[in-house]
């Protein structure tokens, strides 16, 4: 992936432990070392995102229904355990639409308490452990690094190679918390995932190193209409931004199983880089994809 054009790496925390990051860090530190230029190994924090817990995985069928729990597992079938109480706490305030995993599935809120919600199925799909899942245009969230990604903050100080990216930020108020809980050495790059985030963009481009937009969870997030707008109308802005902007989310989704690029793909790689974007992320391409190295080659085809 080098060879073919990859600049840098990307661990999501969110699937990993502690003593699975260590486990990394013992294989990468002696090849990343080896490399001039090194790449930077970036540790994806779950920050205020929400994510299932542990079950099974298992098909949601279309009309079917299923229960969500505040838990951080269940062997209850068509059960989902959400091991966050701010997201209960969220659901009478929204519309009702829930999102998963990047809306590849979608349910319909019928009832709900403190602690669970009864729901319906809209659109079917495979769903796992660890998966996005969110209300659409829903504000409310709890705005903090988790216990766990301070861990992972304070087992990575003064490991020259790492970067932090921050999922979910809500505004540049909670990018100085982020920014502040980092080493204040350290890389920060504040993910662009929701609209209160876009509207503050500037604010948040001046605290960070680097933006990120990520469409898969802002698609999530607003619905894909309205995502499209919102891409358009930030990136019509880009050049004004105090820090370099990445594009992600499904960039070269077609190469996950397939060896080429679109040509939709391929026209839209070339526009988004000519109007400002420093370069893209790679997530399914690479990670679970079966073509990883020609992802890259794709990938890095225009840039400079």
């Amino acid at each position: 992936m080098l060879a073919a054009g990859a600049t840098d790496f990307r661990l999501n925390t969110s699937h990993l432990t502690l003593d699975a990051l260590d486990a990394w860090l013992e294989k990468l530190t002696p090849f990343l070392n080896s490399l001039d230029p090194r790449p930077s190994l970036i540790l994806d924090l779950q920050g205020s995102k929400w994510r299932l817990g542990e079950f099974a995985a298992f098909e949601l069928i279309e009309g079917a229904a299923v229960d969500l729990l505040y838990s951080t597992s269940t062997t209850r079938p068509n059960a989902l355990p959400v091991p966050h109480p701010d997201f209960f706490t969220a659901a009478p305030s929204s519309g009702g639409e829930i999102a998963l995993n990047d809306a590849k599935v979608c349910l319909r809120v019928e009832t709900s308490g403190p602690d669970w919600l009864k729901a319906r199925v809209t659109r079917g799909g495979p769903i796992s452990a660890h998966k996005g899942i969110t209300f659409v245009a829903s504000n409310y969230r709890q705005e903090s690094l988790s216990e766990k990604d301070l861990a992972f903050v304070e087992r990575t100080r003064g490991v020259g190679f790492i970067r932090y990216a921050v999922s979910y930020l809500r505004d540049a108020e909670e990018g100085a918390r982020c920014r502040a809980a980092l080493n204040p050495a350290a890389f920060f790059i504040a993910k662009l995932e929701r609209r209160p985030a876009l509207i503050d963009a500037p604010a948040i481009a001046r605290l960070a190193d680097e933006l990120w937009l990520c469409r898969g969870d802002l698609g999530a997030e607003l619905g894909i209409p309205a995502m499209g707008a919102a891409v358009h109308n930030f990136t019509a802005q880009i050049q004004d931004y105090a820090a370099p902007v990445i594009m992600a989310g499904q960039v070269l989704e077609h190469m996950t199983e397939h060896p080429t690029p679109t040509r939709s793909e391929v026209c839209h790689l070339y526009d988004f880089l000519t109007a400002g974007y420093a370069g893209l992320v790679l997530s399914d391409e690479t990670a679970i994809g079966a073509n990883p190295v020609e992802a890259c080659r794709a990938a890095a085809m225009y840039r400079s």
